[in-house]
């Protein structure tokens, strides 16, 4: 961000909502039953529900989809035509799996 790198930080917002995408709260886990105010958690955080916990494999998996994703689009537009947005994408991935692979 510090660096005014737009696209970076667009592949990169992107990927963190993915992730957090991922650790959504389950909706089969959720109890059903009747609907009525009486029945309803009272008080605050009541009816919370923790959302997932992924694993660091599960996370870097969800950034090596985002990064296939990019690859592949990359591709499609690369046969129309659209070389500019093709190495925009490839760009993005690049940043992306510079993340997952910090040099160190």
């Amino acid at each position: 961000m510090k660096a005014r790198d737009r696209d970076t930080v667009s592949a990169l917002r992107s990927t963190m909502a993915a992730i957090d995408n991922a650790e959504a709260v389950d909706t089969s886990a959720m109890v059903t039953g009747s609907p009525a105010i009486e029945r309803s958690p009272v008080g605050v955080g009541a009816a919370e529900i923790e959302r997932r916990a992924l694993t660091e494999d599960q996370m870097a998996e969800i950034v090596r989809t985002e990064m296939a994703d990019r690859e592949a689009a990359a591709r499609d537009y690369d046969r129309t035509g659209n070389t500019e947005h093709a190495e925009l994408l490839r760009a993005q991935a690049r940043a992306i799996a510079a993340v997952l692979s910090p040099a160190g």
